[in-house]
């Protein structure tokens, strides 16, 4: 069923770590009745344990906190660090834990990110709790706070009760309360939804992604670390380029976590720039951020433009259509154009023998990986 457009919402931008990471630390202190956070990438170190911290405290002071972790992601989060939440009363989960007898299975995981406050608030957005996120990685997080919560409540709830292990009777309240009414009727007047994907027979994101792709008037920007087009996107957007519709791609460039996909991703430039697409490779530090706008319309979330996320993996995106957000996005995304290094087809087509043989090989793993589904 496809989801539907709540109206009523404040959806606010928080770019960069250095403000997102003290308000989310901030909303857990905060934090009266519950704290319910899901997290992909988390490793032991400085930052996470500024998490655990506050979660620890939040639980001493009755605060009903539970966490859900996914299996693989976490594989660099000690013993010491999962025992200490535990022991301060946190209820703790872990998603999709590996088996050698379903290795197939085990290529699903939950790349979602969620830190959901009272049942009132949602954070969402692409960060992960690695010390990287001390000011060496770019990304963006967005709060949530109206009716699209209810969404988000309802999301997290169902992957925690279908994360309960044989003898975990941790139970979880679903009830919501009534939304805060402390913004005035202007601020809360963004029409938004939750798009999430299920796993490897969900299609959600990218249904909702090409139909709106294809409605584009004047632009259609994409702004991702990863970049792997399935042949299909590669069409729809060179076709939209083709009929005038100012589209821009723009990637992360140096410090590149994941070498070998950037090179697969690179392996379409060619096919991209000659239907007249402009591609960016940002230059200052590596960017996670993922969102794309097709005019004023806005996605963005934990979902990467890749066949893994697309494909794979558990992700959820909030989209938000309102000039306002649209206009904030627009000044971050021409802000991050202007410290990147464009992308020229003459130039491009010179590229060293070197190159293209890291390109062909990164695409045909790429494709394997794509082939397993």
């Amino acid at each position: 069923m496809e989801p539907s457009w709540k109206h009523g919402n404040l959806i606010t931008l928080i770019p960069d770590s250095e403000r997102f990471i003290p308000e989310l630390l901030e909303a857990i202190d905060k934090a009266e009745e519950s704290v319910w956070f899901e997290q992909y990438l988390i490793e032991s170190g400085r930052v996470t344990r500024r998490f655990f911290d506050a979660m620890e405290r939040a639980a001493q002071r009755g605060v009903a906190v539970h966490v859900v972790l996914d299996s693989f992601g976490a594989v660099s989060l000690g013993q010491r660090d999962r025992e200490r939440l535990s022991s301060a009363g946190v209820a703790l989960r872990h998603y999709n834990p590996f088996m050698m007898r379903r290795l197939r299975r085990n290529l699903n995981r939950n790349h979602r990110k969620l830190l959901l406050v009272d049942r009132r608030v949602a954070y969402t957005g692409g960060y992960c709790l690695t010390d990287d996120y001390l000011g060496d990685w770019f990304d963006v997080v967005v709060r949530a706070e109206g009716p699209v919560v209810e969404d988000w409540i309802r999301l997290f709830a169902d992957l925690w009760e279908s994360s309960r292990t044989r003898g975990d009777k941790g139970a979880i309240d679903r009830e919501r309360p009534a939304a805060s009414a402390s913004a005035s009727a202007r601020e809360w007047e963004m029409p938004a939804r939750l798009v999430h994907n299920e796993g490897p027979s969900d299609m959600s994101i990218r249904h909702s992604l090409h139909q709106r792709m294809g409605t584009a008037r004047q632009r259609l920007w994409m702004y991702t670390p990863y970049f792997l087009p399935s042949r299909q996107l590669r069409k729809l957007i060179g076709d939209i380029a083709r009929r005038g519709v100012d589209v821009r791609l723009l990637v992360a460039g140096k410090g590149h976590d994941h070498p070998s996909v950037r090179y697969a991703g690179q392996r379409h430039f060619g096919e991209l720039l000659d239907a007249g697409i402009h591609i960016y490779e940002y230059q200052p530090r590596f960017t996670h951020a993922k969102f794309c706008l097709v005019d004023d319309w806005v996605t963005v979330g934990s979902c990467n433009f890749d066949h893994w996320s697309l494909h794979w993996n558990l992700e959820a995106n909030v989209e938000v259509e309102h000039p306002g957000f649209a206009a904030e996005l627009t000044e971050l995304f021409e802000s991050h154009m202007g410290d990147s290094k464009p992308v020229r087809l003459a130039e491009w087509s010179q590229r060293s023998s070197a190159q293209r043989y890291r390109e062909r090989f990164a695409a045909l793993i790429s494709t394997w990986l794509a082939g397993l589904r």
